[in-house]
């Protein structure tokens, strides 16, 4: 099997369900935690789009938007588990 139609018609199924159940977990929550987590494997698994797209295409400029995604992204989970340990310090007091 090439590796172009393993892409097609095993990669990009898998990633779009679970991208389908990711997204169940993000509007169900039910704590705040569980909805930030949902939405950076939500970008995680969008990037994995964009390297198997990059890969599936041959342009490897995909390749430097998903790396500049995931740097963002863990900016954001940073972040978020600052204001976390912020508001707990907070509450303690």
């Amino acid at each position: 099997m090439i590796l172009y139609k393993f892409i097609d018609y095993f990669v990009f199924p898998i990633l779009s369900i679970s991208i389908l159940l990711v997204f169940i977990r993000l509007f169900k929550g039910p704590r705040i935690v569980d909805r930030v987590v949902a939405l950076d494997l939500i970008i995680t698994m969008g990037i994995a789009i964009m390297t198997a797209y990059s890969i599936r295409t041959e342009q490897e400029f995909f390749l430097d938007v998903a790396v500049i995604l995931a740097l963002i992204a863990f900016l954001g989970t940073i972040a978020f588990s600052f204001y976390l340990v912020k508001t707990k310090n907070s509450n303690q007091s």
